[in-house]
């Protein structure tokens, strides 16, 4: 068995794995020293030749159990783990982190790529962490001690003329039912104990401040998200399967591609209810999502390095 290498991509987020034939079964070593490394890079690249759909999906399970395609949108056909990311179907060109607007959002995400344009494309994937690690003393004491509400129903900032009717379709698909969350805006990962920024687009105010003051807060918390030394810009190969830890990083899809065609397959892992820097949970405000995902167990201690 080849050993396993792990590069880093930046200082601060991302790396390339390599050594790990991921259409095989790990064993329990193996899975050990690719959660430690997650929780070490946030994000992690992998070859992924002749992987299909079982074999996305039976990889992804090694990290626990799966949540379904979406809360609200179709899975593909005859694979009800599997979400089709399509370019035809819509552009994630948002910062946001998956589907927090539910109480236990994904532990974990994977992407795969089957349809890569000739240019473009990118994902860009941001280290949470960092950016709480930048916030000055005093912003950082504020953010610790703030909540905000996150939902499926939320402002895409689009004028109406600029949506026609297959977008409009879409968006009554994806807010059939309304979820809205309070998550702690800092909070705490179960395996590392970092702290991070759990915000993205679908956090829409600040429990106890009016929209205005929430949206002036929230681009201020944002804002350190994206600074260019906290993302990884991974250019898309055919064939290759990103992971990362969707506890403490968020992602964006550049549309820079000429609307040429370009497709992912996401397979997400079931996640525990978030908690803040004082120990209270996240709680549900308006949904039900228990048909999308179970609540994860107690995390494994990570192996040692």
């Amino acid at each position: 068995m080849p050993e396993i290498e792990i590069r880093k991509v930046t200082a601060r987020i991302g790396a390339e794995v390599s050594g790990v034939d991921l259409a095989q079964s790990l064993d329990e070593e193996t899975v050990a020293t690719l959660r430690d490394a997650l929780g070490r890079h946030k994000a992690l690249v992998f070859d992924a030749a002749g992987l299909d759909d079982a074999g996305q999906q039976a990889f992804a399970r090694h990290f626990g159990d799966l949540t379904t395609a979406h809360p609200t949108v179709p899975a593909v056909d005859g694979a009800p783990n599997v979400l089709a990311v399509d370019s035809e179907r819509g552009r994630a060109n948002h910062w946001h982190t998956d589907v927090t607007f539910v109480l236990n959002p994904p532990q974990a995400s994977t992407l795969r790529s089957i349809t890569v344009p000739p240019y473009g494309g990118e994902t860009l994937i941001a280290s949470s962490a960092a950016a709480y690690r930048d916030l000055p003393g005093p912003l950082r004491s504020l953010a610790d001690t703030l909540w905000a509400e996150h939902t499926n129903d939320y402002d895409y900032a689009v004028p109406d003329e600029e949506i026609d009717g297959e977008t409009a379709g879409r968006r009554a698909q994806f807010t059939s039912t309304v979820y809205r969350t309070a998550h702690p805006v800092v909070r705490v990962h179960p395996l590392t104990g970092e702290r991070g920024l759990f915000i993205g687009g679908f956090a829409q105010r600040i429990v106890g401040l009016s929209a205005a003051e929430s949206r002036k807060l929230l681009e201020l918390l944002q804002s350190y998200v994206t600074r260019p030394e906290n993302v990884l810009r991974w250019r898309w190969s055919p064939e290759q399967l990103v992971l990362f830890d969707n506890r403490i990083t968020q992602h964006y899809a550049v549309d820079n591609y000429d609307g040429l065609p370009r497709r992912l397959h996401r397979v997400t892992v079931a996640g525990d209810v978030p908690v803040g820097v004082d120990g209270r949970e996240s709680h549900a405000i308006t949904g039900d999502a228990s048909h999308y995902t179970p609540v994860a167990g107690p995390a494994p201690v990570p192996a040692a390095a």
